[in-house]
């Protein structure tokens, strides 16, 4: 048997498979396995359960991914594939074990968290090798317990090895970032918890997918789809009233539908704000949101209190700057309507999962 992520019908199904997932499993019976103190093996019954991933990787997803004009899902698993082997090939498995041997591998959790990835780990084996086939306990967005069997992978043992890193990159990042979502999401309700673009180059889509997964909502996906004036760009502007009537004019220009968000750092920019809002002279129709940034929860407090008194309650206020798992519950309840952290994807810890081979 060749290595099957020579074939072709391998990337027509990666490629196929953006918006995929899998559904849900029938009931497993247990039993006892290694890697960990305690483990629940996971095992499908012998007449239901396991799917062709190739199949299993066009089924609908639990949590669908975030848009993007350009970027393609496919590519970025082909791009993760191809730096593993380049032109060579798995030369661990290519010298130490026989191209036709079949093998069973199981999925397991190593740590308490929320599983992400598992959509995307069908469309990786897919990539690899079609006709593998999976069966998952758990879906994007269930919990895992340590010690817990959540998925089994049987077919060419050379496919499943030349996946096992790919897979377990992507799901452990992805699971981590969503662990923490959930936590932080939790903390700061009644406030939406939002990331920001402090993502990993080339994986944007992917970590705020994972947000999305763990209860979280997107900010923008990049320049593109939002004007956001920050500091520089009001002082490379001129001032605050020059970078809003020109971003409003160009937006105008141009029949954008995108919104303008506006950075503030103190409560005399939060007034400069209110005052541009409330000039009906000035044509202020795109500006959707103001940034609290690094402001103090008394300030926050009175920046809200100051829209609603202004008749701006539907003006949306984002809280961000220092925000943890530690500060963020007071933060989500000073009013604001959202509260953003580059945190969840900048620096998050990866969900420890492992692969193993049962046999």
């Amino acid at each position: 048997r060749s290595l099957p992520f020579s074939d072709a019908r391998g990337m027509s199904a990666a490629a196929c498979a953006l918006g995929a997932s899998f559904v849900r499993a029938a009931p497993l019976r247990t039993r006892r396995s290694r890697g960990a103190s305690h483990v629940i093996r996971a095992t499908a019954p012998a007449s239901t359960g396991m799917m062709r991933v190739a199949d299993a990787a066009l089924l609908p997803p639990a949590i669908a991914p975030p848009s993007h004009p350009t970027y393609s899902i496919a590519r970025a698993i082909a791009a993760a594939l191809e730096e593993d082997v380049a032109d060579v090939g798995d030369i661990s498995c290519l010298s130490t074990i026989p191209l036709e041997t079949e093998s069973v591998a199981t999925l397991l959790a190593k740590a308490n968290g929320v599983l992400a990835g598992q959509h995307l780990a069908n469309q990786i084996l897919a990539a690899v090798d079609p006709e593998l086939t999976v069966h998952w306990t758990k879906r994007d967005g269930d919990s895992v317990a340590y010690g817990e069997i959540f998925c089994e992978i049987k077919g060419s043992a050379h496919s499943i090895l030349r996946a096992e890193r790919v897979v377990l990159n992507f799901m452990q990042r992805m699971s981590g970032i969503a662990t923490l979502t959930q936590e932080m999401a939790a903390a700061a309700a009644p406030a939406v918890m939002l990331e920001t673009r402090k993502t990993v180059p080339g994986l944007r889509l992917i970590d705020k997918w994972a947000v999305l997964i763990g209860g979280g909502k997107n900010h923008r996906m990049g320049l593109f789809d939002m004007v956001m004036i920050k500091d520089n760009h009001i002082a490379a502007s001129g001032g605050m009233e020059n970078a809003v009537i020109n971003a409003q004019g160009y937006l105008t220009l141009h029949k954008s539908p995108a919104s303008i968000e506006v950075e503030t750092r103190n409560m005399a920019e939060v007034a400069q704000v209110i005052a541009l809002l409330t000039d009906k002279d000035t044509d202020t129709s795109a500006v959707t949101r103001v940034m609290l940034d690094n402001m103090t929860l008394e300030d926050m407090r009175a920046a809200v209190r100051l829209f609603a008194d202004n008749g701006l309650s539907h003006i949306e206020t984002e809280a961000s700057g220092n925000v943890t798992l530690h500060t963020v519950r007071e933060i989500g309840q000073t009013g604001v309507t959202f509260v953003s952290s580059g945190a969840l994807t900048h620096s998050v810890a990866a969900l420890d999962i492992s692969l193993n081979v049962e046999c």
